[in-house]
């Protein structure tokens, strides 16, 4: 794989990370997930319930609502970066700082068992071993999924995870996606 535009020639299956901390932070989620429900060369197979989540980084801001998505997609990660990121400007993100606030992050956390390094995509995500945030909505839709650089499912890295962060289940998965 090397991450040009265009598709690949098969479905990939994909995770994605969600977050947000400003605004109507449950709306922002509920709306990127919709809007990538939407896309063209994307089925989205499953998502977990929402979760309230301490700050990484910069603790002095709002806590979070994060979740995670499974999807398959045709798309190269390129493209499907490129994707997310249209979907958080048309949702009115605005980029301040580096962990800072944000009103909607999609990050991509795994591409099949793809390793793909390059200057803005890392992939798999380089932190998800060490964050709470992401692992324990993984593990509620993919347990047992394994991590091909850690040689260990996502359960078994979320008990070794070092971020010792609170995350509280507030939501279960949205049942209908509509536009709002």
């Amino acid at each position: 794989m090397d991450g040009r535009s265009g598709s690949v020639n098969r479905m990939i299956q994909v995770f994605i990370g969600l977050g947000s901390n400003l605004g109507d932070r449950m709306n922002y989620l509920h709306q990127a997930l919709f809007k990538i429900t939407s896309m063209q060369h994307v089925n989205v197979k499953q998502w977990s319930s929402v979760y309230e989540t301490e700050p990484v980084g910069k603790k002095e801001q709002p806590a979070f609502l994060n979740m995670v998505i499974e999807l398959e997609s045709s798309l190269a990660p390129r493209d499907l970066l490129n994707s997310l990121k249209e979907i958080e400007k048309i949702l009115g993100r605005i980029h301040r700082e580096r962990w800072g606030p944000r009103e909607i992050d999609l990050d991509i956390l795994y591409y099949g068992s793809e390793v793909y390094n390059d200057i803005d995509i890392h992939l798999p995500h380089p932190e998800i071993a060490n964050r709470r945030f992401v692992l324990v909505p993984l593990k509620e839709i993919a347990a047992q999924f394994f991590d091909f650089l850690h040689h260990l499912t996502i359960e078994q890295l979320l008990s070794r995870c070092p971020d010792t962060g609170a995350v509280r289940k507030i939501s279960e998965p949205f049942a209908r996606l509509q536009a709002v």
